[in-house]
C-alpha cells in the first residue's frame, strides 16, 4: 500500500495530537507536516504537496475555506474538514470537501472517512489521462514592451511586480521600471498564473520574488519582496477571498 501523505492544520495543539494518535493507528500513513494558521497551511500545501488534508475551519488568521479558496485548484487536494460546529457541514461539501469530522472526533467515523479517502486516492481521476495528454499552455519567457520609439524585451522571471495607474502599467523588473500604455488584464493573459498573482486592483506580483507573506487585518496580507518592498494583498484578492496563490 502506497503511503498516504497527510497534512494536519489546526490551531489547537491538543487537536493536532489527537489526529496524530488516530493516524498512528492506521497503516501506510506518512505525516507530511502540521500547520496552525491559514497562512502556514497555504504555504505547507503548496510546498509539501500532501495527498490528504485535515483542515480545521476556524483558524486565527482566517478559515479553512479561505485556505482552499486561495489554491489555484482547490479540488486538487482531498480535504477533510475538522470542526466543532456542524453548521459548517453543508458549506464543506459546497467547496467539494471529501468529508468532515466533528470534534471530539469519533474513532469509528475517523476510520470510515480515512478509508474513503484511501479509495479516492487510489482511483484514477477520470479526466487525468486527458489532462496529462494535453500539453501545458506555453507562456512567454520574455515580454516585449513598447516604450515610445523603442521596444524592449524583458525576461518574465526578472519581473518583481506590475502596477497599474489608469491606462498605464509600470513593470518593475531587475531594478528598472518601465511604464507603458496597457492594462493589468492584458498582462494577466500573458503571464504564467503559477507565478504571477493579482494581489489587489492595481498590482500583480511575481511569487518567485516574494520573501514573506505576513497575515494582516481582516484576512488581508502584507507581501514582502526579497528587495524589502512591502505590498498589500487586499481581502478581495487574498486568501480571505480567492487568490491564485502558488508559492514556488
Amino acid at each position: 500500500m502506497t503511503p498516504l501523505r497527510v497534512l494536519i492544520v489546526d490551531d489547537e495543539a491538543p487537536a493536532r495530537r489527537k489526529l496524530l494518535r488516530l493516524l498512528a493507528a492506521e497503516p501506510a500513513i506518512e505525516i507530511a507536516g502540521q500547520a496552525a494558521s491559514a497562512a502556514d497551511a497555504l504555504h505547507a500545501i503548496l510546498t509539501l504537496r500532501p495527498g490528504l488534508l485535515f483542515l480545521d475551519i476556524q483558524l486565527p488568521d482566517g478559515t479553512g475555506f479561505d485556505v482552499l479558496n486561495a489554491l489555484p485548484d482547490p479540488s486538487s487536494v482531498p480535504t477533510i474538514f475538522v470542526t466543532a460546529f456542524d453548521q459548517f457541514a453543508l458549506k464543506a461539501f459546497e467547496v467539494h470537501a471529501l468529508d468532515y469530522l466533528l470534534k471530539p472526533i469519533d474513532p469509528a467515523r475517523f476510520s470510515s472517512v480515512l478509508a474513503r479517502a484511501r479509495r479516492l486516492a487510489s482511483a484514477p481521476h477520470p479526466g487525468l489521462a486527458a489532462l496529462l495528454a494535453e500539453p501545458p499552455r506555453p507562456f512567454p519567457q520574455r515580454l516585449l514592451l513598447h516604450l515610445g520609439d523603442r521596444s524592449l524585451f524583458v525576461p518574465a522571471s526578472s519581473i518583481e511586480y506590475l502596477e497599474a495607474a489608469r491606462n498605464y502599467v509600470t513593470v518593475h523588473a531587475a531594478a528598472h521600471s518601465h511604464t507603458i500604455r496597457s492594462t493589468l488584464d492584458r498582462f494577466s493573459s500573458q503571464l504564467d498564473p503559477r507565478h504571477f498573482v493579482r494581489i489587489n486592483r492595481s498590482q500583480i506580483v511575481n511569487l518567485n520574488h516574494v520573501r514573506e507573506l505576513q497575515p494582516w487585518f481582516h484576512g488581508e496580507y502584507r507581501v514582502v519582496l526579497h528587495s524589502g518592498l512591502a505590498l498589500h494583498w487586499s481581502r478581495r484578492f487574498s486568501p480571505g477571498r480567492a487568490p491564485a496563490l502558488a508559492l514556488p
